[in-house]
């Protein structure tokens, strides 16, 4: 199908695109990478009656690596945010997931933060946000917010920017000492959907002990989906069976069966990539070397 009729606008500064989307605002879409807005505009799921191209905005392409965290802009690529070791370093979960993402052409021209704001529940980087409380940062005619990941999926597809908002910005808090990190999913070919994914965050305390753990799930709800894994597992070794984490998983969890897969498949998949990756993350938070 062909995209419906829409007028074009290319700004060139972000002064100009925040008063677009002032002027317009339900009315507009934004156009970064267009790895999902062009699907839908094929299909006629999106109808706007502005796209606003943002890809003039340079000052947008950018990927910073601090003490802090990581922060990156609206147009940086998946491709580049995968390759660069900064965002390994600093938050080795980011590359982890991305790895996951689509195929290389798709990497090559799509962005992390519009993956972001698309709210695909199916998506990688919203869980990865998620789990890590990571944010994004939104401007308007009426200035910066900061949104935190918790506060920022309504629903599929949905966020809480308003219409006149443009993401410019995603945080992902960097690691703390002794915190390791793991990401696992399983679809049917390499390159679609995830069954159902996990991002994983486990800390240990001095003794090398579990102090805290918790999971981020994709494909498992209408958002991307945060349970805490500590209680059950709470002061266990490292290397110690961390099953009933898993278990805790599955029994919070409650998807949706499709086409693709029955909710009790779907549950069973949490429960195995659950205990998978919260294995690894432990080991990694140790030290430890990979079995």
């Amino acid at each position: 199908m062909k995209p419906p009729a829409f007028r074009y606008s290319r700004p060139g500064s972000l002064a100009e695109a925040v008063e677009l989307l002032a002027e317009h605002g339900s009315q507009a879409k934004v156009l970064a990478g267009g790895q999902s807005l062009i699907p839908l505009l094929s299909m006629r799921l999106a109808e706007p009656g502005r796209l606003i191209d943002i890809n003039g905005l340079a000052e947008l392409d950018y990927r910073r690596a601090d003490t802090d965290g990581i922060r990156i802009g609206a147009l940086a690529r998946h491709s580049a945010v995968l390759a660069d070791p900064a965002v390994g370093e600093r938050q080795p979960l980011l590359p982890a997931a991305l790895a996951q993402v689509a195929h290389p052409t798709i990497r090559n021209r799509g962005t992390c933060l519009g993956s972001i704001v698309h709210a695909d529940p199916a998506a990688e980087l919203p869980a990865v946000l998620s789990v890590l409380a990571g944010s994004i940062t939104a401007v308007s005619a009426a200035g910066r917010r900061t949104i935190p990941a918790a506060e920022l999926f309504a629903g599929p597809l949905e966020t809480t920017l308003r219409p006149d908002e443009l993401a410019v910005e995603a945080y992902f808090p960097a690691l703390p000492e002794r915190c390791g990190t793991a990401f696992a999913e399983l679809s049917r070919r390499h390159g679609d959907y995830a069954l159902c994914g996990v991002a994983v965050l486990a800390e240990l305390d001095a003794d090398l002990r579990i102090r805290s753990a918790r999971a981020g799930f994709l494909s498992m709800a209408a958002t991307p989906r945060v349970i805490e894994l500590t209680e059950p597992i709470a002061g266990l070794p490292y290397d110690a069976d961390l099953g009933a984490a898993a278990e805790l998983a599955a029994a919070e969890l409650d998807p949706e069966p499709d086409i693709h897969a029955t909710a009790e498949y779907r549950r069973q998949l949490a429960r195995v990539l659950t205990g998978r990756a919260l294995a690894e993350a432990a080991r990694k938070a140790a030290g430890a070397p990979d079995e």
